[in-house]
């Protein structure tokens, strides 16, 4: 036995290390092998969407017929971790530098939250490694950076997804008619904006010189008006000392200075009537003025009301329909300049109750994205990144009302979209952002660790009053809605999108 234990301790260790090595060999078999950058072998379209695997830490742009440009990434470490979600690209900053962490520099950057989420050029040393935005590779960044656009939807999902090719009687079909008269009716409606506008200003004008004419004339009524008040007072005066007079000397000399009072409060109610009678017309012409640079004022809010709804219905339409709020949410870029720096301004001016059978069970989170215009109208693709109702059950749950979808299919085109989630919409979705909504049953540590972007006042941004100038046009802030909840809805991370004022709808 003695002479065996040497020879058996060398069987169980070369055993252990043929078994170590076999199964470094399955887990090097089973392990996915590293994304690379690639570019899809054809003529890329403009990107529509990108997705970004926080699983696979790789990021796929995609156009209309299909990926077009891949590459890996880094995502956020533990505790740090990008927020996955439903976002838009709304800042893009080719040599941006943070404000959060000691001017670390983010080249080609492209924003998706205002409180610090983006993605941008980094070091990749090939898993998750950032505090919570998505590095890309440098070279593909910068590649990358000037074939987005501002409202580019960005998806990060915790798995892989893709978009697959999808159809349903839900998704917006265009009328071909109010397609093709949208352009002409926009220009019509831009035009007559123009016109009530310069009206507007000559109606400001004429009232400002009739009321600087008619400023004087209360001053010289006035006067008058105490000139006669003093010539009756005189007058009275004196027909008591008439009635007091005791010798004929007297009376004679109290009537012959009543005479002259008579004489001279005559004369003074004379000229007030005639100051009166001259001072009307100018005052009625100060006052029409007035009512006529009120009225040209507010037909110029709506001729540009009208032109601008004009306008933005030659864009793409976003929809946001939430579980957890029952509401169906519209949003439309509008590509004016946000206010109060950075970033374009959304209009957000529809905001209305949806029906969603069975509303206490989950729906997932889908985006619906109409990529090109068919014979029919359009082709649509889906992407699924939570778990819930496949896409077609989630959409068989939703009624949208009949007004809203009469007033945004006619016109719909390629890259509009609706999303469908279990989650209501994240704080950071603002008057300058697209949607964002970001999944509750995931890490969010990178999203949660940052400040939520500062409110400002809506009625400042709708007024013109706001830092900067104003938006000039229907727009909303959010804040931290603690009662978004419906049924045994949970959430975490506690920002929430504050509900639309209503009132001032570009519709």
């Amino acid at each position: 036995m003695r002479r065996w234990k040497p020879l058996a301790i060398v069987v169980l260790v070369a055993t252990a290390a043929l078994t170590a090595l076999t199964a470094d060999a399955t887990a090097r078999q089973a392990r996915p092998a590293a994304t690379v950058e690639a570019t899809a072998p054809r003529e890329a379209g403009e990107p529509i969407m990108a997705i970004v695997s926080i699983k696979s830490q790789k990021v796929t742009f995609y156009d209309a017929d299909g990926w077009i440009l891949r590459a890996p990434v880094s995502s956020g470490i533990k505790e740090r971790e990008t927020p996955a979600g439903v976002f838009a690209v709304i800042e893009k900053d080719k040599d941006h530098h943070s404000t959060m962490y000691d001017d670390a520099w983010m080249p080609n950057m492209q924003r998706i939250t205002w409180n610090g989420v983006a993605l941008h050029g980094g070091p990749l040393p090939g898993y998750a490694a950032s505090h919570g935005c998505v590095r890309m590779p440098y070279d593909f960044a910068e590649k990358l950076f000037n074939k987005t656009w501002i409202g580019m939807r960005v998806i990060i999902s915790p798995s892989d997804a893709e978009p697959v090719d999808f159809t349903h009687p839900a998704l917006f079909v265009p009328n071909a008619d109010a397609l093709a008269a949208a352009p002409a009716k926009a220009e019509t409606l831009a035009r007559e904006a123009e016109d009530a506008a310069r009206a507007a200003d000559e109606a400001k004008k004429a009232a400002a010189t009739t009321s600087r004419e008619a400023t004087s004339l209360p001053a010289s009524l006035r006067k008058l008006e105490q000139l006669k008040k003093r010539a009756d007072a005189e007058l009275a005066y004196l027909d008591k000392a008439l009635a007091a007079a005791k010798t004929d000397q007297a009376k004679a000399r109290a009537e012959e200075l009543k005479q002259k009072a008579a004489t001279k409060a005559a004369d003074a109610a004379t000229q007030l009537d005639t100051a009166k009678a001259d001072a009307q017309p100018k005052l009625d012409a100060a006052a029409n003025a007035k009512e006529a640079a009120k009225a040209a004022a507010t037909k110029k809010a709506d001729a540009a009301k009208a032109a601008t709804a004009a306008k933005l219905l030659l864009e793409p339409v976003s929809v946001y329909i939430s579980r957890a709020t029952q509401k169906l949410y519209v949003r439309r870029n509008t590509h004016k300049p946000a206010p109060d720096g950075g970033g374009e301004v959304f209009d957000s001016s529809i905001e209305v109750p949806v029906t969603i059978r069975d509303p206490d069970k989950p729906i997932g989170t889908h985006i619906f994205t109409a990529v090109a215009r068919t014979d029919k109208g359009l082709r649509w693709t889906a992407v699924t990144i939570d778990n819930g109702d496949d896409a077609k059950d989630a959409l068989d749950r939703i009624t949208i009302p009949q007004d809203v979808l009469d007033r945004i299919a006619p016109t719909a085109v390629p890259r509009s979209s609706i999303i469908v989630s279990d989650e209501p919409l994240s704080s950071e979705t603002n008057y300058r952002t697209e949607f964002v909504a970001v999944l509750s049953n995931q890490p969010q540590g990178g999203f949660i660790t940052r400040q939520p972007t500062p409110a400002v006042d809506d009625d400042r941004v709708a007024s013109g009053d706001a830092p900067d100038g104003g938006a000039g046009g229907f727009f909303s802030i959010f804040q931290r809605n603690p009662d978004y909840q419906t049924g045994n809805v949970q959430r975490r991370g506690g920002q929430y999108y504050r509900p639309v004022q209503q009132g001032g709808s570009w519709w």
